[in-house]
């Protein structure tokens, strides 16, 4: 497996407070992942710091070898890294065709693209972003991000607060996005059950460390660590 993203004893949090306290992984070129956790446990944070918007306090980050740690945000989009964060952050004001086609860069994921993947998008591309319902704003920030053409993917709770009919639309696409596409991934997210299906690695975060590593297949088909880390019944996981 040819590495893509590594990241070693990572130690990072907000102002005086420090959240992540050694954490380390990694994901394979062509690989997702699934980053779980309970509330609070760091998830956002390793997100954020990952696309350099907290206080970096130790450890290493590279990108296919290039070390990330000391580049600026807009350095790391410019890396490959895309960004979907829990607020969306779409330009309200900007049109669904602007909000894609301000941020576009050259490669395979164009605005006509995304509008393939998603055609609610496509009906709606003179709307303002705010004209749009929840799940569509949530189509278009990740749209927007595709079409920096990334070489890894972050989603930051892609499917909380939506309607269970845009969440099912959504996983099909993500999963498109991540087994048919093969984009590099990490996504986070509160219900184990939807995402360890349509991704290939979990890590479960604690206290801000790592306390469980494997393939998604090995711990959707392992109820105790599900119950343990991540309070899911057995009642409700088990061998797929």
């Amino acid at each position: 497996m040819a590495e893509l993203l590594r990241v070693e004893a990572l130690r990072a949090g907000y102002g005086g407070a420090v959240v992540l306290d050694g954490v380390s992984f990694v994901v394979g070129e062509g690989r997702s992942l699934a980053l779980l956790g309970r509330n609070g446990t760091g998830k956002t944070t390793l997100i954020n710091t990952l696309v350099g918007v907290t206080r970096y306090r130790g450890g290493t980050m590279t990108l296919d070898g290039r070390d990330l740690t000391r580049l600026r945000p807009d350095e790391r989009a410019a890396a490959g890294i895309g960004w979907v964060p829990q607020e969306r952050n779409i330009f309200k004001s900007l049109t669904v065709e602007e909000n894609l086609t301000a941020v576009a860069r050259p490669g395979a994921w164009t605005p006509a693209r995304v509008f393939t993947m998603f055609p609610r998008l496509a009906q709606r591309k003179q709307n303002l972003g705010t004209q749009l319902s929840g799940g569509e704003q949530q189509m278009l920030a990740i749209g927007r991000a595709l079409v920096l053409n990334p070489r890894l993917l972050l989603l930051d709770e892609p499917l909380e607060g939506l309607a269970p009919i845009i969440v099912e639309e959504l996983l099909k696409t993500l999963t498109c996005i991540v087994r048919d596409e093969g984009l590099s991934a990490i996504l986070v997210e509160q219900n184990p059950l939807k995402v360890l299906p349509m991704t290939d690695d979990a890590v479960i975060i604690a206290r801000g460390i790592v306390v469980h590593s494997c393939p998604s297949a090995n711990l959707l088909a392992d109820p105790e660590t599900l119950d343990r880390h991540l309070g899911v019944s057995s009642a409700t996981a088990g061998p797929v």
